[in-house]
């Protein structure tokens, strides 16, 4: 009987660690629980090798449980080896960037957490990265235009655009500066987009560049899971024209996306700019935790009239504020 529940207990074992490193293959990518522990692969490789080897420990130690417990660290190291597997395909980081072209757009998105890192942080970062367009969920209007005359007085003037879904929470409103070099843009501030927290739709006034949607879907905490799920299926449905760019706080990693691309996006039509410079296993929340350990929720994505020649995660500003990294993204236009 022992002997019977021992296996019993591996092979469930194996099969919960299956799921968790590959939900996937059951289709429960988006499952509460899993959703948010597949979002943070890279600490799960550290807490099951840290299991394996307590594990293996324990079966040096201990004679009677010798097989069991050899068994448990054997799983738990598969798992950390099949985690690691994913994310090494994905990427643990190029930071490099071709030299900017005249027809180059470079894209800075960042969650500030409700203004925390101010319109001076914002703006140099903006400045230093010659940034063309910038996304800023939970960011009020009045950051915004505090942000857009830092840089006009540094000769790079912007358009400002939010979105709010009330006055009373920061984190429902969601900002846009973009280069008057891209031309005029127009949101429509009267439709809801995304259900919890806003999502913003800029349209080029000449209808000559891109569509710019800055996005903002609410995180998968029960019981928001189905309108995470909505979100999600809103973002990619906003991903249907010729030339879109989407950057923003996803709330959702690769994993949570599989299945919501087409004509090979990643996201309706939109191809992920961290997957294609190798960056996609870099986290951008939180911030307490190690990049290499955190959540690779944030990102800049595009249809494929654009190329990514350039894109990073910023850790430079951990301390800055908010819990999410910046990060920064150069589109070419493809050839």
């Amino acid at each position: 009987m022992t002997r019977l529940l021992a296996a019993i207990v591996i092979v469930g074992s194996a099969v919960i660690a299956l799921v968790l490193a590959w939900p996937q293959l059951f289709g429960l990518a988006g499952m509460p629980g899993v959703a948010q522990i597949v979002a943070l692969r890279g600490l799960g490789i550290a807490v099951a090798l840290v299991l394996a080897v307590g594990l293996t420990i324990l079966a040096l130690l201990a004679a009677p449980a010798r097989r069991f417990a050899a068994s448990l660290a054997a799983v738990a190291l598969a798992f950390a080896l099949v985690n690691a597997a994913v994310l090494s395909v994905r990427g643990f980081g190029d930071f490099a960037f071709t030299t900017k072209g005249d027809s180059d757009v470079t894209v800075l998105s960042w969650n500030t957490l409700g203004d925390a890192p101010g319109a001076e942080e914002i703006a140099r970062l903006a400045l230093e990265s010659e940034a063309d367009i910038i996304a800023l969920p939970e960011t009020t209007n009045e950051l915004g235009i505090d942000i857009a005359l830092l840089m006009q007085a540094a000769d790079r003037p912007m358009w400002v655009h939010t979105l709010a879904y009330d006055q009373e929470s920061k984190a429902r409103s969601t900002t846009l500066l973009v280069s008057v070099d891209l031309g005029e843009y127009s949101v429509d501030t009267a439709t809801r987009t995304t259900a919890v927290l806003p999502t913003l739709v800029a349209a080029p006034v000449d209808g000559s560049g891109p569509t710019i949607v800055v996005v903002h879907t609410v995180a998968p905490l029960p019981p928001m899971e189905a309108t995470w799920q909505q979100d999600l299926r809103w973002v990619a449905d906003a991903c249907d024209g010729e030339n879109v760019i989407l950057a923003g706080d996803f709330n959702a990693t690769l994993d949570h996306i599989t299945g919501l691309g087409v004509d090979g996006g990643d996201l309706g039509s939109c191809r992920d700019a961290a997957l294609a410079t190798d960056n996609a296993a870099v986290g951008t929340w939180p911030t307490q935790l190690p990049a290499l350990l955190g959540s690779p929720i944030d990102h800049v994505m595009a249809t494929p009239n654009w190329t990514v020649t350039g894109m990073r995660v910023i850790e430079s500003l951990d301390k800055a504020g908010s819990d999410h990294r910046p990060i920064l993204v150069q589109l070419s236009p493809a050839d």
